[in-house]
């Protein structure tokens, strides 16, 4: 079943609310890093102020086109359909010689008091186009506003003169250009009248439009009789074919056999050649091969095959031919006559067709040069009326251009001047604050994801069983110490607590209650008799666990040993406040027996501590006698709890798994990181052992998704417990 969209928005919603309590130390510097940072520049930034005219635009000269002159004099046009006429004048208004002219005579500096350069005068100057209009914008920011609002008019005016003078350049040069011209659209004129006689002179042309009429009416006709001719031959290939299927010949060898058929020596060899194989055969049935009846006869029969297929080659047949197709009867032989009549037939059809087509060739390529001629008398003709327009309109031209070159106006004019700024229009400082607030809120949340991502431990409960997907057994909240006025260390105070045996009424204890209950619905098939307690790394609390997990078992009124298998760091010893004289070690080398290495912690709860550290314990616990150990051990207890050293460090867990019912995994947010937890997760997933499911040790309530512990207040006034003399508290 999907999840549903509403809890699955909560579950996100905790999440993010999780990730935000654990970072929002480094995310609050990160915004107030940020915002004093914008806040100081805003501060630090000289107020700028901007000053901005505007300039209209004619497409078409005012006073060109009402002293009814050219209209391209002075006319803003566009070189491609994709260009604006307004943008190649707003580069015209930023092009180097305006702007070095206004800097020259105004004299600008930059902040180092040097003449300021065109790159950064142009970093300085905005210019856009009105929307729907054909009005220019410019604008100018300065520190100084009389500086600002001098620029812009400076700009306009050295505009508008280069305007002027560019129009009147262009009509000296068009003028200049005409009379060059025309002389030469003169002679163009003559040759092209010239040209034309000579054509129709040469190619005797009258009417190019009837004779295409009638040869394309001949092409037609062609076309008809080839058609017909085609499907005349096509027939008889047909035919011929079938004839020749029916015959099992092809036309060649119709005529060749036609020709032997009627030849009277090769029938008469033919027959002769026939008899000898009739009597050749009739001997075969009296005598022996090596008769010299039957020797005689073959002879006879050789010399007559060789002389009949000479008489054959004589005949000019150039392919060997089969003996029963040497002579034929009058059916077959009227047939093969049939067949070269038809082979006749269509070779003269073949021929036909050639001749048609060649004659429909001829016709075409004279209709093809029809065309040819009729495009050159159409392009002498079009040469001869374009050289006249030509001609004519330079004429037209030549006088408009000497009216626009005595005038001495521009295409654009000024909309307004610019005035000197009242305000600054930068530093925007209520803008400016927040933007940096949000910069510093985007900021503080991209590095509280970034530290949530760098960091790979594992930090709630949700993330260790999405990451082991192991069954949840149990979870043990962090068990917080406070202490009084002692000489005891917190360290060593830390490994010989057992809260579900010193406090009884605490949250802890609870969970450990539920995790026995749990433990004791995990298999189904037989009573679970022997938990291996394991973790993936160290300082995760897998002791701690078994420990307490045996005194909740012992509680209950089941007998329970508690076996320290951790023969490379043992803690059992310390927890419990046992010597670690002889314990597991010992026994497994024979230097020890089990039943007196076993020492009482409490009622119903036996210890075997993990004894001497052997320098191999991978051997120790492979070997037969650990196998022994917990097979006494199932005979005298109901439980048996054995503490194991991390997957991820050693494979002792895995060797013991083997003689366990079930492998209790211990995980602790904060501690354990993802890759171990993957890496415990492949080698019990691949050594197949059997997993019991997971217990959460040291679960801080605060950073978990759920409540899980709202029984806190519940056990909150129970007594404190206190350990030789020194107050503990529960907290």
């Amino acid at each position: 079943m999907s999840p549903n969209p509403e809890d699955q928005d909560s579950l996100d919603l905790q999440r993010y609310w999780l990730i935000l309590k654990r970072r929002w130390l480094p995310g609050l510097l990160t915004i107030g890093s940020v915002f004093g940072l914008t806040a100081m520049l805003t501060h630090l930034q000289k107020p700028v102020y901007e000053a901005e005219g505007t300039l209209l635009f004619n497409k078409i000269n005012r006073v060109s086109s009402l002293s009814g002159t050219i209209e391209k004099a002075g006319e803003l046009s566009s070189l491609t359909q994709l260009s604006n006429p307004l943008d190649t004048e707003s580069e015209i208004l930023r092009s180097t010689p305006l702007v070095q002219k206004t800097i020259a005579k105004l004299k600008l500096r930059d902040a180092e008091n040097k003449p300021l350069k065109v790159e950064e005068f142009l970093k300085k100057l905005k210019i856009k186009s009105i929307r729907g209009t054909d009005v220019l914008a410019m604008s100018y920011r300065s520190i100084d506003a009389k500086e600002a609002a001098a620029v812009i008019n400076l700009l306009i005016r050295n505009y508008l003169e280069n305007n002027v003078r560019m129009n009147r350049a262009e009509a000296v040069a068009a003028r200049e250009f005409i009379s060059k011209e025309l002389p030469t659209v003169e002679a163009r004129v003559s040759s092209a009248e010239r040209a034309l006689r000579q054509f129709k002179e040469a190619n005797r042309v009258v009417a190019l439009d009837e004779e295409a009429k009638t040869t394309v009416a001949g092409l037609s006709d062609l076309a008809d009789q080839i058609t017909q001719t085609q499907s005349a031959l096509a027939d008889a290939n047909s035919r011929t074919e079938s004839m020749q299927s029916q015959l099992g010949l092809n036309s060649r060898q119709a005529i060749d056999l036609t020709a032997l058929s009627q030849s009277t020596e090769v029938q008469q060899v033919l027959a002769d050649y026939r008899q000898v194989q009739n009597q050749l055969a009739v001997q075969q049935t009296r005598y022996q091969d090596n008769h010299p009846a039957i020797v005689n006869l073959k002879r006879k029969e050789v010399a007559l095959r060789t002389q009949l297929d000479k008489r054959v080659a004589q005949m000019g047949s150039s392919q060997s031919v089969a003996d029963q197709n040497l002579q034929m009867g009058q059916l077959k032989q009227g047939m093969t006559a049939d067949l070269v009549k038809l082979e006749i037939e269509r070779l003269g059809l073949s021929n036909r067709v050639a001749v048609l087509k060649n004659a429909y060739v001829f016709n075409q390529n004279r209709a093809n040069v029809l065309p040819q001629l009729e495009q050159t008398q159409r392009g002498l003709e079009r040469r001869l009326q374009v050289a006249r327009s030509t001609y004519e309109e330079l004429l037209k031209r030549l006088q408009d251009v000497q009216v626009v070159e005595n005038q001495n106006v521009g295409n654009a004019r000024v909309v307004s001047e610019a005035t000197v700024p009242d305000r600054p229009i930068s530093p925007r400082i209520l803008l400016n604050l927040a933007l940096g607030g949000i910069l510093g809120i985007l900021a503080g949340l991209a590095v509280m994801v970034l530290l949530e991502a760098i960091d790979q431990s594992v930090k709630t409960t949700d993330e260790a069983k999405r990451l082991l997907d192991f069954p949840l057994l149990g979870t043990i909240p962090r068990f917080s110490r406070r202490l009084g006025d002692g000489t005891i260390s917190k360290r060593y105070l830390l490994k010989q607590i057992v809260p579900v045996r010193d406090n009884p009424y605490s949250p802890v204890s609870a969970a450990f209650e539920m995790l026995q209950t749990t433990l004791g619905f995990t298999l189904t098939d037989k009573a679970l008799k022997v938990v291996l307690v394991t973790s993936a790394l160290p300082t995760e609390g897998k002791s701690f666990v078994a420990a307490n997990l045996a005194v909740s078992n012992a509680q209950m009124g089941r007998r329970v040993l508690l076996i320290d298998a951790d023969m490379r760091r043992p803690s059992q010893h310390e927890i419990w406040q046992l010597p670690n004289l002889k314990g597991l070690s010992d026994i497994l080398v024979g230097q020890a027996d089990y039943q007196t290495s076993v020492v009482e912690g409490l009622i119903n709860l036996d210890i075997l501590t993990a004894g001497t550290l052997p320098p191999n314990p991978m051997a120790l616990l492979s070997s037969q006698r650990i196998a022994s150990v917990i097979k006494a051990a199932k005979a005298d207890y109901d439980f048996i709890i054995i503490d194991t050293p991390p997957i991820a460090l050693s494979a002792d867990a895995l060797t013991l798994g083997k003689l366990a019912d079930g492998v209790l995994l211990v995980v602790r947010p904060g501690v354990v990181n993802s890759s171990a937890i993957a890496t415990a997760k492949s080698l019990l997933t691949q050594s197949g052992q059997q997993v019991l499911g997971m217990v959460v040790n040291g679960v801080i309530p605060e950073n978990e998704s759920g409540s899980y512990y709202s029984v806190d207040r519940y056990y909150g006034h129970r007594p404190t417990p206190q350990l030789d003399g020194i107050k503990l508290s529960t907290k």
